[in-house]
């Protein structure tokens, strides 16, 4: 059962370290900070209650425990600036600042003086509130790897004196594509899995929401902001008592509709802006996905623009999926079976599906078992298990 407190962690995490992160200037203290305001918050909000503002309180109660750690520590005088700004209050929290320091930190973190490994993990860290064994999982890494490669960016940040803040217009473009590429990350982690981590979708789509107004000429972030708003328009429909409902099988009425419309507004705007990237196709392929009946012979043409674009064996086997749907299973075997993926547990459940289309149950079940092998999602390993047992009736891969 999740609790209030489970609650006001997803909701404000990422917040309440950002606004922590430009006020301390360091990550690990206010990292340290937050952790205690939550244990605070765990032990008094039962008996005292929840605060009408629990991102304020938060804030409040962490920075006051960062100062006085700074006083035991003995160096309140290389920190002096810090107790000359007023103290906040409950309420003085508002979702403008949050939203300018949560830009500010995912713009730091996103710093090129940083690896782009190291600018995502440490995104995941921050303001998406992973932990450190999650982060690593995510890149397929040891554990003590992906924490090492945490400790090296924050030394980096602190050590080169990057700024916390959202760099000057000019400077904007170079940064972005590292941003973008993580505002995506923050959700497809989301998106991919939930309800485990589905707070991380509203947070990557405040960030893009952001950025759109930050950038509102860029059309690779209008396209992002669409692409995620059309995908996250059918969350209600992806999920029936835990089990994964596949595209075909979702209950339209359950999608968001009026999301769905502004989803197109917004991919609209980026085509009339001359968008042709990688995000702006990714948004036009979920807006036909929301189209009944589907024009795959389109979707198919659009994964392929995307695969030229990309060069990613994954979007060939997307397009492996709309070739299947729009001229026949076998046209989409002959492309999965030319790709290069043998540890994606997506290419065999993919295979699978479409040899048992192709009525070679035998094969298909060996194609199963595989992808089972290699799946980590419960939910997922609960689909695949149903279809091998039932070999039903046709669907594809889309969610």
């Amino acid at each position: 059962m999740v609790t209030i407190l489970d609650q006001v962690f997803r909701d404000q995490w990422g917040r309440v370290l950002a606004a922590l992160i430009g006020f301390l200037g360091d990550f690990d203290l206010a990292e340290e900070a937050a952790q205690e305001a939550f244990a605070i918050a765990a032990e008094r909000w039962p008996h005292d209650g929840t605060p009408a503002d629990p991102g304020a309180w938060l804030v409040t109660t962490a920075r006051n425990r960062a100062i006085d750690r700074i006083r035991r520590d003995r160096t309140l005088a290389a920190k002096t600036s810090m107790l000359q700004v007023q103290d906040p209050v409950e309420g003085m929290v508002s979702a403008t600042p949050f939203l300018d320091e949560r830009l500010e930190l995912i713009f730091t973190c996103c710093h090129p003086a940083l690896a782009v490994d190291a600018q995502v993990a440490l995104v995941l860290r921050t303001l998406g509130g992973l932990t450190t064994v999650e982060i690593a999982h995510a890149f397929l890494v040891p554990e003590p790897t992906m924490a090492q490669r945490l400790v090296r960016a924050k030394r980096k940040i602190k050590a080169a004196r990057i700024p916390f803040r959202v760099p000057p217009e000019h400077l904007l473009p170079a940064r972005l594509v590292a941003v973008l590429a993580v505002v995506y990350l923050i959700f497809n982690e989301g998106y991919s899995a939930p309800p485990a981590r589905g707070e991380l979708v509203p947070e990557a789509l405040m960030l893009g929401r952001a950025l759109a107004e930050l950038m509102p000429d860029e059309p690779e972030v209008r396209g992002l902001l669409a692409m995620m708003m059309l995908l996250d328009a059918r969350r209600e429909a992806r999920f029936r008592d835990d089990e994964i409902v596949l595209l075909a099988d979702q209950d339209r009425a359950l999608w968001d509709a009026a999301q769905i419309a502004e989803g197109r507004a917004v991919l609209n705007r980026a085509l009339a802006l001359g968008g042709h990237d990688p995000y702006v196709v990714q948004a036009a392929i979920a807006s036909l996905h929301a189209d009944e009946p589907r024009d795959w012979p389109q979707i198919a043409a659009l994964y392929s623009e995307l695969a030229q674009l990309t060069g990613s064996p994954v979007v060939e086997l997307s397009r492996a999926v709309a070739v299947a749907e729009a001229l026949g299973p076998q046209q989409g075997l002959e492309i999965v079976d030319r790709l290069a993926l043998d540890d994606y547990h997506y290419l065999h459940s993919t295979r699978a599906e479409l040899l048992r289309r192709l009525g070679r149950s035998v094969e298909a079940r060996d194609a199963y078992r595989r992808a089972l092998a290699l799946v980590h999602d419960d939910a997922e390993r609960r689909l695949l298990e149903r279809r091998l047992a039932e070999l039903g009736t046709a669907s594809g891969q889309v969610r």
